[in-house]
């Protein structure tokens, strides 16, 4: 109290997890009139894992996800790089693949040594490790807790609080199913992204371009990666998947100002008109529907579907991902 009830201004608090004693503190500040300092606190965990902050900053705080460097931020000319290496700022910078998967090795020693134990989370390193490496499998797909519960020892409740974990501190991120009341039967489990490519790459122990694109995950690497960044250009007011037991699916299912949109990821070099598309606009009365590839052209597939390349993205003056709606206007709103 005594060093911060002074200050005037912008005050920024670095890495508060580590010092969650601040927050009574930081409400007592808060509540002064007139208010003579904000303060811009960063967290390497999201609020409901700091029990203090929660409790103490009800209706006083507004949270803003911040993920690594978008594709807007490094350019198109840097997509192979972003895409293996991820966002985080020391592992894209980093002078070679060499020393950017050294940085990751030791960011996820830390992280499971350092930032756990911070956190009030006492498990263990090895079984941790474990259960990191196992969802790297899993990335891309529909979440089963019960491989991993049988693989670790554990059961399902427990396997299911180490994702909810991860997802807490942005290292993952579940995509929860969409459900309507169409007759059709439904999957009702989410599906698993990492939220960094780089670490991904790095659990599934590829080091390379050339070994990213002979690895078994390399479609479901891209699919993520493309997701991670239409997250970051459209800022969705919901975001779902959607699949059924039929075979009908679609990899996102956007919901931004009332208007519902739809986007497959094909990393193939020219994407064609399926019936799951069909399927999927007219059952969930998309206004449109994006096909994501990584080439250099646009063109319509059929009414109210486009394919679109992944470069788009990497422009904010040009990222129209849906006709008459773009992404500058998703993201203002």
């Amino acid at each position: 109290m005594t060093a911060l009830r002074d200050l005037r201004g912008l005050v920024v608090i670095d890495e508060i997890q580590r010092k969650p004693e601040l927050f009574p503190i930081l409400r007592v500040l808060a509540d002064r009139t007139p208010l003579p300092a904000k303060f811009l606190i960063l967290e390497s965990a999201s609020p409901r894992l700091i029990r203090r902050s929660s409790e103490s900053l009800a209706g006083r705080v507004e949270t803003i996800a911040m993920g690594g460097f978008s594709l807007v931020e490094v350019g198109v000319s840097a997509v192979a790089q972003h895409w293996l290496r991820g966002g985080f700022p020391l592992s894209f910078l980093a002078p070679s693949e060499q020393a950017s998967s050294v940085w990751r090795k030791d960011f996820v020693q830390t992280f499971l040594e350092r930032d756990l134990p911070q956190l009030g989370v006492r498990l263990s390193v090895t079984t941790m490790l474990r259960f990191w490496t196992m969802l790297a499998h899993y990335h891309g797909q529909i979440w089963n807790a019960a491989e991993p519960a049988r693989s670790l020892g554990v059961s399902e409740p427990t396997v299911r609080r180490y994702l909810d974990l991860l997802e807490g501190l942005f290292l993952v991120r579940q995509l929860l199913p969409w459900h309507t009341n169409l007759k059709k039967r439904q999957v009702k489990s989410p599906k698993i992204y990492f939220r960094d490519s780089g670490l991904l790459h790095y659990l599934l122990g590829i080091r390379s371009n050339l070994e990213l694109e002979s690895h078994p995950k390399l479609g479901a690497s891209w699919e993520g990666y493309a997701i991670e960044e239409i997250f970051k250009a459209v800022q969705p007011d919901q975001a779902y998947f959607w699949a059924t037991h039929n075979g009908a699916e679609l990899d996102l299912f956007i919901i931004k100002n009332g208007r519902k949109f739809g986007v497959e990821c094909k990393r193939v070099d020219a994407p064609r008109l399926t019936s799951s598309m069909r399927i999927a606009l007219d059952d969930l009365e998309l206004d449109h529907l994006a096909v994501i590839y990584p080439g250099d052209r646009r063109y319509p597939l059929a009414d109210r579907i486009t394919a679109i390349p992944l470069q788009t993205l990497a422009d904010p003056q040009q990222s129209t991902l849906f006709p008459s709606f773009d992404s500058a206007t998703l993201r203002s709103g």
